[in-house]
């Protein structure tokens, strides 16, 4: 009951006060440049990393990114930046 109203209290708010709705909700804010560049905020950590896919945890589920020669350029608490080949941007509810 409390996770629905303060759901319901974020997103009312996100709406009224102009605040933007990944700040408020907690959601990952994923820039992408063309197929080579990935810029991801707001994670919950980097579970699996290979030349090929990259898995992070979100709050709610993981993210997954395929590809090909995948190199991590910047990483830090909550952002990482990915350059390779892009090829599929995946939500997993796991």
């Amino acid at each position: 009951m409390l996770k629905k109203f303060r759901a319901r209290m974020n997103s009312w708010m996100s709406e009224n006060m102009e605040l933007p709705a990944d700040v408020m909700m907690d959601l990952p804010r994923i820039t992408m440049i063309g197929q080579i560049h990935i810029y991801i905020e707001n994670h919950r950590g980097l579970l699996t990393f290979s030349d090929t896919e990259i898995r992070l945890m979100l709050k709610q589920g993981q993210l997954l990114v395929k590809g090909e020669s995948f190199v991590i350029r910047t990483i830090l608490p909550e952002e990482i930046l990915l350059e390779g080949k892009i090829s599929q941007v995946l939500y997993l509810n796991e």
